[in-house]
């Protein structure tokens, strides 16, 4: 093939022939003197910008003197060019031969360059020549390891002075039309890129599994509800947050709900998260009433990191009162799910985010009646780039109205509902809170009995009558029976003497443990101390300490407060 067919369509390349017809007798007289081994004097008789002292030549070579073999030849890039549908060898420059060797000329691309079908480049040079548009590929490997981007440009093979008419028609219809392949190495770049992807990845790795592990490894099941719990960490665009949830068991069948989420990414965020999680669990063992955990919490999270600020909501669920009483820092709103679909949404109260400082918070409640769920959970499950928040709200009370089964089985269908994926560009924490309906002989291990003690001192043996028979009617083992009435005579003994009216001794069995607990008018908490052997008094609580399994005292909101124990039921 005639490789100066090619040069003419190549910009500052065209034939010296051409060119020389076109240029004046001076700038011809010029480009004479500037041609290397030329000792001539300008034409104008300038003085020569290039000194025999020196010896270095003004200019080595002009643009126009070179040929496109020439110009090709002299590129760092790898270039080779070829021709017709079947992309036959015309030309291969000095760097693509010193990369893979040279190049039989007039020889197919498929059979003498494998390393176009390496970088599947074959397909892509057959569209270039139909299409005569140019494509681009990036970053393309071969078997030896490098990394190349290639563009692909049409170049049509110009018509000869000499050629038919008919000759120049057939060459118009791109018969002999190729393709100029144009390779950059990128290799130390690609690999750059590819550091930068695998810290990337480890450094995404290292935060989900810190936010698992300081997430519960199994949560705790209480015995009036049933609970389960998913999180989702985003896809491998995102960075993982700080979102989290916790079960905490209170005592006499009371359980707390937490679920958080830190307003940041990555490792940082993980670590507040880890660090507020850690101090709801402090603080719910005060037995503090939910606005109060969150008033503590918001001071801690601005000691924590000023920079850092995050939501939460904390509810506290009693089974003799059938509801939630929860505060909310700025956090989305607590659905509940009637046993016939009705779909309810807990409004305020709700104060803003945790870290911001200022504010009281306040406790509301909502009814969670035996048949209903409860479901908690963080932005990233309703919040999407192109729609108002409220409508993703309303799409998750859509689909958790028809949302049935085990509480695992309702995360799952509201994970698939919302639409969120592995490839999801945030993270996702949701808690579902079952409180079942019982019948049958799943409801006979669950009762409930109470007695207002009144009359002063006769409300001692009275309570522990109403204790023998309650528990003997349960059917508890004589030793189990025994040591409840004991605790409920001490727990009773101590509020008719430290505590005041209005009275009340309370009974609870469930399928795991007896509850015993009294309420009284008096806030002042009792506390457990050591009895001199002079002392009458105060051995109750340490009496109570030592045979129940557990015991602990709280407020109550109205005023007052309540000391309970528990035991543990033979399996």
């Amino acid at each position: 093939m005639n490789f100066t067919r090619w040069s003419a369509r190549l910009p500052g390349t065209q034939r010296r022939a051409a060119a020389r017809d076109d240029r004046s007798s001076v700038p011809a007289a010029r480009a004479e003197y500037a041609r290397p081994g030329t000792g001539s004097a300008p034409p104008d008789g300038g003085t020569p910008k290039a000194s025999e002292e020196s010896g270095e030549p003004a200019r080595s070579t002009v643009l126009e003197d070179l040929s496109a073999r020439e110009l090709l030849g002299r590129l760092p890039a790898l270039v080779a060019l070829v021709h017709g549908p079947e992309h036959r060898i015309a030309y291969v420059n000095d760097a693509y031969a010193a990369a893979f060797g040279p190049r039989p000329t007039g020889a197919t691309a498929a059979e003498a360059m494998p390393e176009l079908d390496e970088l599947s480049l074959l397909p892509l040079m057959d569209q270039v020549l139909r299409s005569g548009t140019p494509r681009t590929v990036k970053s393309r490997k071969v078997r030896s390891g490098n990394s190349y981007t290639v563009t692909c440009t049409p170049v049509a093979t110009p018509a000869a002075d000499g050629d038919s008419g008919k000759q120049k028609g057939r060459r118009q219809k791109g018969d002999e039309g190729g393709v100029l392949v144009y390779a950059a190495d990128v290799t130390d770049h690609a690999e750059a890129a590819e550091r930068l992807r695998t810290s990337e990845r480890r450094h995404r790795e290292t935060a989900v599994t810190l936010q698992r592990s300081l997430l519960p490894q199994e949560l705790e099941q209480p015995d009036d509800l049933r609970i389960a719990a998913t999180y989702q960490p985003g896809g491998t665009d995102a960075a993982v947050g700080g979102d989290w949830y916790d079960v905490i068991t209170l005592g006499a069948g009371r359980t707390a709900l937490v679920i958080g989420d830190v307003m940041g990414r990555g490792v940082r965020a993980a670590a507040v998260m880890g660090q507020l999680r850690t101090a709801v669990r402090a603080y719910a063992r005060l037995d503090l009433p939910p606005h109060e955990v969150l008033q503590l919490l918001d001071g801690l999270a601005a000691e924590i990191d000023a920079s850092q600020i995050a939501t939460c909501v904390y509810a506290v669920h009693d089974p003799n009162e059938g509801r939630l009483v929860y505060s909310s820092a700025g956090h989305l709103p607590i659905l509940v799910r009637d046993e016939d679909g009705t779909v309810h949404r807990a409004e305020d109260p709700t104060g803003p985010p945790l870290g911001t400082g200022g504010w009281i918070h306040t406790s509301g409640t909502i009814a969670l009646p035996p048949g209903s769920t409860a479901v908690l959970y963080t932005d990233g499950l309703v919040e999407r780039r192109s729609e108002d928040i409220d409508e993703g709200v309303a799409a998750l009370e859509r689909a958790l109205s028809g949302a049935k089964g085990s509480p695992q089985v309702v995360c799952d269908r509201l994970i698939r509902s919302l639409g969120v994926t592995a490839e999801h560009d945030d993270d996702v924490a949701v808690l579902v809170v079952q409180h079942p309906a019982r019948t049958g002989t799943n409801a006979e291990l669950f009762h409930n009995a109470s007695l207002d003690l009144l009359g002063g001192i006769e409300a001692a043996p009275r309570a522990r009558a109403f204790a023998t028979g309650v528990l003997t009617s349960w059917r508890f083992p004589v030793e189990l029976c025994d040591l409840g009435v004991l605790a409920a005579s001490e727990l009773v003994a101590n509020s008719l003497q430290h505590g005041t009216p209005p009275m009340r001794l309370g009974l609870r069995r469930t399928d795991r443990r007896l509850i015993i607990e009294v309420t009284d008018g008096d806030d002042h908490l009792p506390r457990r101390r050591r009895a001199e052997p002079a002392d009458e008094a105060g051995r109750g609580i340490s009496i109570v300490a030592t045979i129940a399994s557990s015991w602990g005292s709280r407020r109550t909101p109205g005023g007052g407060k309540a000391v309970w124990c528990e035991f543990a039921l033979p399996q």
